[in-house]
């Protein structure tokens, strides 16, 4: 039971853990090619190469880990002006859309990595196979697929109310700006009226 729990909660941040070890790498190997120019005059040749791939990993792991959190920018405005269960149901007819977008370009991706790209064709500087670098492409559509299937579990089958971190934090210090002001305005009447 305790190693199944640990498997979930592994893939429940399988994004969160990949992101940040390949932040860490490529800051890293960013910093030592900079000092390796200035001090030593030298340059690793395949360094620059090697953080641009990792960034761009990096960049779709990242926004995987973002649909997990329903952090994905969209245009939401509208849902506001709704009532609540027309809302929610846009949200999502537009996750389905999201979804069927996802699961075409997983299988595009897949097919072009493994059955349409030159088998020759190799990184400039480091020799790899361009097949392991554009391998992204299938696995992180994949998972933003099933993050958005998880999103949409959590919100409309457990009750969850699964929004974007920071839109949360911003409502919530709206409404206390809001209450502030409105406890502001109630002792300026009440000095008003005396």
């Amino acid at each position: 039971m305790a190693a199944s729990g640990m498997v979930l909660k592994f893939f429940n941040n399988i994004e969160s853990y990949i992101c940040r070890t390949l932040l860490a790498v490529f800051v890293t190997l960013l910093f030592v090619q900079i000092v390796s120019r200035e001090f030593f005059s030298y340059s690793i040749p395949w360094g620059e190469e090697l953080a641009t791939y990792l960034f761009v990993w990096f960049a779709y792991f990242g926004a995987s880990h973002a649909a997990k959190m329903a952090a994905h920018n969209r245009v939401t405005f509208q849902f506001k002006m709704m009532p609540k269960a027309v809302a929610t149901v846009s949200e999502f007819i537009a996750d389905l859309f999201w979804l069927g977008f996802n699961l075409y370009f997983v299988y595009l991706s897949y097919d072009f990595v493994f059955n349409k790209m030159n088998l020759f064709w190799k990184s400039q500087t480091m020799g790899i196979p361009m097949k392991y670098i554009y391998l992204i492409l299938p696995i992180a559509f994949a998972l933003m697929s099933i993050r958005i299937v998880q999103v949409n579990y959590l919100k409309l089958v457990k009750g969850v109310d699964v929004r974007d971190p920071e839109s949360a934090e911003m409502e919530h210090m709206a409404e206390h700006l809001l209450d502030s002001e409105q406890q502001t305005g109630s002792g300026v009447e009440g000095t008003d009226n005396r």
